[in-house]
């Protein structure tokens, strides 16, 4: 958790979340705790080791739950209103962190501290950083005041609200109120500048067309937090996550599905499969290009723009299977039977290896194994403005392989490719990978048999 910026409502960059140093004072709490429990058992006379030796294990102990809690998004930006409970998020990670301990000592035969302390551990610093954060929370609204709220919503659900919210959210105040109709999107802006409220709350099931794709992208960067009343009609979507806001259920609202935390595991996983796949990949990557080279002549590689990560443009490569004057009237999306394909090489497209270069995009970070594809920046201008949200698929790298791919086609409409790849981009996890990549292998095999 970080502290929430001022908003600045002049149309200026918001100040940055100042509240870093809950890195520092986590791993201090961590690292303290590690040697008080062991005081706490056994003195001043620590058993078998040197105390340096055991100083050592708690600062690599210290770094590994770190990590465990850097990933597990405990120092993500937190909206203010209706937070979770922070001690199950706590526990489990702390668990976790605790399993990786014991790991180490399998695996190295090194005791980072002794055996009888990760118990103890697991437990006390589940509630110490627990502890912490609500001590930020504190600190956090010492500095910044109460969250300043504006109600968007009917006039009786406006009513509603302000009694319930009057009655159990003492940590916030009602900086104003906005009644459905007009342009809303506009209004929301204007009213919020006039009251200099902090977040808002949408409480008649406004259809979400009003707040995305903007003003929610403007609203998130001034870090404003959004939220939208849980209505019966919600529940059919089958909601999992909620948060209490003066005892009724919202759901916050982010135009960015992903945050950065999650970002760099995925990250750091696209490095540990490159790694433990190299020996197949780089060896069958030199047979493609020496069948490309005999069948398509020169120019084995193709590169062509595609739009990345943040609608960043990147270089995309791949085996050239085409012509080399397949795209001499500007860019056309491939179709089943293109006539544009070299002979021979179809087979090199229904299996994907024509894709194996896109391993180097991987390496230097513009891509993913596994994401949305990506497009080249001519169609994607224009499915975002034929599509309302498209430009959201653009939250994580573009992937070699992806949901759209495993259960669409070519010729799939690209409306419906968008929502197998928001799904992809709202519920990605490594098991989500997996299951793609395993689909990946099984749709490869069977155009291959054809």
């Amino acid at each position: 958790m970080t502290s929430s910026a001022p908003q600045n409502w002049n149309g200026n960059a918001p100040v940055r979340p100042g509240f870093r140093h809950l890195y520092l004072i986590d791993a201090v709490t961590l690292f303290t705790l590690m040697a008080a429990i062991t005081v706490v058992r056994f003195g001043f006379d620590w058993p078998t080791y040197p105390r340096s030796h055991y100083f050592i294990g708690f600062a690599v102990a210290t770094v590994l739950h770190m990590t465990v809690y850097y990933f597990g998004g405990f120092y993500e930006y937190e909206q203010r209103l209706g937070h979770r409970p922070w001690l199950p998020r706590a526990t489990l990670l702390t668990i976790m962190a605790v399993g990786g301990d014991a790991t180490v000592t399998l695996l190295t035969g090194r005791y980072l501290m002794p055996r009888g302390n990760l118990v103890v551990l697991a437990v006390a610093a589940s509630m110490l950083i627990t502890f912490n954060r609500w001590a930020a929370r504190r600190v956090r609204l010492r500095r910044f005041g109460r969250p300043r709220m504006l109600l968007v919503g009917t006039n009786d659900d406006i009513d509603s609200a302000k009694q319930h919210l009057g009655d159990n959210e003492r940590d916030a105040v009602i900086a104003g109120s906005l009644t459905v109709g007009g342009d809303l999107s506009s209004s929301i802006c204007a009213k919020m500048d006039r009251v200099g409220a902090t977040d808002l709350l949408l409480l008649s099931g406004q259809p979400l067309e009003t707040i995305y794709p903007e003003p929610l992208g403007e609203l998130e960067l001034r870090q404003v937090g959004v939220y939208r009343r849980v209505t019966a009609a919600d529940t059919l979507l089958g909601l999992q996550r909620s948060r209490q806001i003066g005892g009724m259920p919202f759901v916050a609202l982010r135009e960015h599905a992903l945050p950065q935390c999650r970002l760099r595991f995925k990250r750091l996983l696209d490095l540990a499969y490159l790694t433990a796949s190299a020996a197949i990949t780089l060896p069958l990557s030199a047979a493609v290009a020496t069948y490309v080279r005999a069948r398509a002549g020169r120019g084995v590689l193709h590169r062509q723009e595609r739009v990345g990560r943040g609608g960043v443009p990147f270089v995309l490569l791949k085996f050239r299977t085409m012509t080399r004057d397949a795209e001499r009237n500007g860019p056309v999306l491939a179709r089943v039977n293109d006539p544009r394909v070299i002979p021979g090489m179809r087979w090199l497209r229904r299996t994907r290896l024509d894709e194996l270069p896109q391993l180097w995009n991987v390496l230097r970070g513009s891509m993913s194994i596994v994401g949305p594809r990506p497009e080249r920046p001519q169609i994607v201008a224009r499915l975002e403005r034929e599509i309302p949200g498209y430009g959201r698929r653009h939250d994580v790298p573009p992937g070699i392989t992806g949901l759209a791919q495993t259960q669409g086609h070519y010729q799939t409409d690209p409306g419906y490719k968008l929502g197998h790849d928001l799904q992809y981009v709202v519920n990605w996890s490594p098991v989500l990978d997996w299951e793609i990549m395993a689909k990946s292998l099984v749709v490869m095999a069977r155009r291959n048999a054809r």
